[in-house]
């Protein structure tokens, strides 16, 4: 792309550059990596509104994650999931006509209106809603609402909860530590990992759990998440976990946000909430704390190629589940 340069005064190639910009959002700073336009000569700036635009949204996504705030296409999800128009769903909360329209645009809710939308994403939640406020639908809407939330409640919930659970044993055997898998407690584990690590990345929070079971596991007879591990190329990985982790996407515990380095696509470890109070005892902590003192400066690579060298690792296959037993031979 060709544009005038005043610096040298006359039509340039153009080069894009990544630098540290700073958004005033509701009164509060945000920096962000913004893409921007300059000349390939001299280096001058040039305005790009495709370019302004995106840094623009990734401000107001920061300050949304930073303060626990539905996205504008999660808002049109939920709005949509019931079949409403944005009309019909301002109405329904007593909003104004615009209200709708101008968060699912990209306008930051405010923190009572996102914990209503928030309440109102589960179908009991709204079913709830619905009997015990005064609504402006008409009868014919609400019949229809109603109507959406059984089948809602028929699709989901129940059905995906007993998916779950078969997935993930409750039997204690010695492949999961002589514990059922405890998904709370996991959870709690991803989150501790997740808010420690200025940039966890997915590979490595994998050998971080696997760690942190198998030694809980040596000291106390038993691990901490009740999960398997499985041999994979890049080191021990927990079984299931694409699903495990889709379900606290789902449920708004964590989410793995996808972004480039160079030629390198890097899978980023994102925490929506703080760890439960009291999810994690004294003794767990302190095994949590040992793991991340001892890898807080390995990255995906060094401690996939470290946890390689695990006797559990070595002695199994690809695919194979790694027994608990093997926790003896760790050492940190």
């Amino acid at each position: 792309m060709k544009k005038y340069c005043e610096e040298c005064g006359r039509e340039v190639e153009t080069k894009e550059i990544l630098k540290k910009e700073t958004y005033d959002v509701c009164g509060e700073s945000i920096e962000v990596d913004a893409r921007v336009l300059a000349c390939a000569g001299c280096g001058e700036e040039f305005y790009c509104e495709e370019f302004d635009n995106a840094t623009l949204i990734k401000a107001y996504n920061e300050y949304r994650k930073r303060h626990k705030l539905l996205l504008p296409e999660e808002i049109k999800n939920i709005r949509e999931q019931y079949g409403l128009s944005q009309r019909s769903f301002a109405k329904l909360l007593n909003w104004g006509d615009k209200t709708i329209c101008r968060y699912e645009n990209g306008s930051i809710q405010d923190k009572a209106h996102n914990s209503l939308l928030l309440f109102l994403r589960e179908p009991e939640n709204m079913r709830t809603y619905l009997m015990e406020n005064e609504i402006v639908l008409d009868e014919r809407q609400k019949v229809k609402l109603f109507d959406t939330i059984e089948k809602l409640e028929q699709d989901t919930g129940f059905h995906d909860k007993r998916y779950f659970e078969l997935l993930f044993t409750k039997t204690p055997c010695e492949e999961n530590g002589f514990k059922g898998f405890d998904y709370e407690k996991l959870c709690a584990m991803v989150l501790f990992f997740a808010q420690k690590s200025s940039e966890l990345l997915k590979t490595k929070l994998m050998k971080l759990l696997n760690y942190s079971d198998m030694i809980f596991y040596k000291e106390n007879g038993i691990s901490m998440s009740g999960l398997k591990y499985a041999h994979l190329p890049y080191g021990p990985v927990p079984d299931r976990f694409d699903v495990i982790l889709d379900k606290m996407r789902a449920d708004h515990i964590a989410q793995i946000e996808i972004f480039y380095e160079g030629a390198y696509e890097k899978h980023q470890v994102i925490p929506e909430c703080d760890v439960p109070e009291g999810a994690l005892s004294d003794i767990e902590i302190d095994v949590l704390n040992r793991i991340y003192e001892k890898f807080k400066d390995f990255g995906s690579v060094e401690i996939s190629d470290y946890s390689h060298k695990e006797k559990g690792y070595k002695a199994t296959k690809t695919g194979e589940i790694i027994s608990y037993a093997y926790a003896m031979d760790m050492e940190l």
